[in-house]
C-alpha cells in the first residue's frame, strides 16, 4: 500500500487511514502527509519532498530535451 500523498510504501498495520463521507479513503505514511494534504492543501506534484514531485520533475526535463 502507497501513501496517498507522498507515494512511500507503507508498511502493513502501520499508517493512517482517512476515510471521507463519500467513500473515499486516503492512506498516509505520517501525521506530516495527511495534514499537507487535508489542512493545508497543498498538491503532491508541487511540494518537494514527494515521489510525486521528482516524477514530475524527470518528466518535464525528458521534454525539454525532445525540443
Amino acid at each position: 500500500m502507497k501513501c496517498t500523498f507522498c507515494g512511500v510504501e507503507i508498511k502493513e498495520a502501520t499508517g493512517i487511514i482517512y476515510a471521507k463521507k463519500d467513500g473515499t479513503t486516503y492512506n498516509f505514511c505520517s501525521g506530516k502527509c495527511k495534514k499537507s494534504l487535508l489542512d493545508k492543501k497543498f498538491k503532491p506534484h508541487k511540494t518537494r519532498w514527494t515521489e510525486m514531485f521528482h516524477v514530475e520533475k524527470k518528466r518535464h526535463l525528458k521534454n525539454l530535451e525532445k525540443k
